[in-house]
């Protein structure tokens, strides 16, 4: 029984009152107002956000305009593509906002997910809902329409995703001729690439006409992950300003898991060489959680804010860099 169950019923209060004399039902209505006030009803399972560990909000207040930079949304009423190697639980857009009340952001970039190939209604949907505090970025093959590729940038779509990471819808050979087609558009392109595969992509990504955006930090392996040749080919693009990488799904790489020392180095030395390219991400619903266990988004929020440090940089990574690169 919680402390609001212990109230007395508000029926009883102000149906029955001759039960009581006037110093208690004043007392007892003074307390009835007290407790809705303080939330004193409210359970644990009230403050949890599904697919998130922990019930705290971040230490770090987000500045106005933060964004969060990579979600997903999942709703089986969408059918999952037929080669769909990854089928989550639904995650839905209340669920989402609620991890945004928690954490304390107000813009969003939706993140088309493997699951769905290159049927973009589920992310179309919850891009129309949330409205100009949301942009999307979508997955198309080469079999895409002009007047689709249009269509989808008046629906607030700001790029398209390779996810190399995990067999799908895409392959690394459509990444220039749809690069050529979406570069008119001020598109961006995303790729989810391991860091072997972006070694040995180098002069691919380095050529493209558009801004390549990293997800994951580039996914660079653990251990000794600033000696691979990918952490190199990722700071050099941000360094020149033609690609971002996101500080995001921290605990897929990691070695240490939380607080994430070693992929926060990566983080770290990518924010010294380039604070002007890199951007923040929650991922949630965290559908590749790793071998540490569903996260905790307030530490991973806190994270991305102590590696930035100062606060221009905080500025940058959470308002300013996002704003740019989508179009807010």
């Amino acid at each position: 029984m919680t402390a609001f169950d212990e109230t007395p019923n508000r029926e009883e209060v102000f149906m029955k009152p001759h039960a009581m004399t006037r110093r208690q039902l004043a007392a007892s209505v003074a307390g009835f107002a007290a407790s809705a006030m303080l939330g004193v009803g409210k359970t644990k399972a009230d403050d949890e956000v599904p697919f998130s560990a922990g019930t705290e909000k971040p230490k770090f207040r987000a500045p106005e305009h933060t964004c969060d930079c990579h979600f997903h949304i999942y709703n089986s009423k969408f059918p999952a593509a037929p080669n769909a190697s990854l089928v989550p639980p639904d995650a839905s857009l209340a669920d989402y906002k609620r991890l945004r009340e928690r954490l304390g952001f107000e813009r969003s970039v939706i993140v088309q997910p493997s699951t769905y190939g290159t049927d973009n209604s589920c992310l179309l949907e919850a891009l129309a809902e949330l409205g100009g505090s949301a942009r999307g970025v979508a997955v198309v093959d080469t079999s895409v329409t002009d007047a689709e590729l249009k269509r989808l940038d008046g629906l607030g779509v700001r790029g398209i995703r390779f996810n190399l990471g995990r067999a799908g819808a895409t392959s690394v050979d459509m990444i220039a001729p749809l690069s050529k087609r979406v570069a008119d558009l001020g598109w961006h392109i995303q790729v989810h690439m391991k860091g072997d595969d972006i070694a040995k992509n180098a002069d691919l990504l380095g050529s493209l006409p558009v801004i390549v955006v990293f997800d994951h930090l580039g996914r660079i392996p653990q251990p000794d992950a600033l000696d691979h040749p990918a952490f190199k080919v990722v700071r050099d693009l941000l360094a020149t300003g033609k690609a971002y990488a996101k500080i995001s799904s921290l605990y897929q790489d990691t070695l240490d898991g939380p607080p994430y020392a070693d992929v926060g180095a990566v983080a770290k030395a990518d924010l010294l060489a380039a604070p002007d390219q890199l951007i923040w991400g929650s991922d949630w619903p965290h559908p590749s959680p790793g071998k540490h266990g569903k996260p905790d988004d307030a530490q991973l929020m806190d994270l991305a804010a102590a590696w930035a440090g100062d606060e221009p940089t905080i500025r940058k990574v959470f308002v300013e860099n996002p704003t740019k690169l989508h179009g807010f």
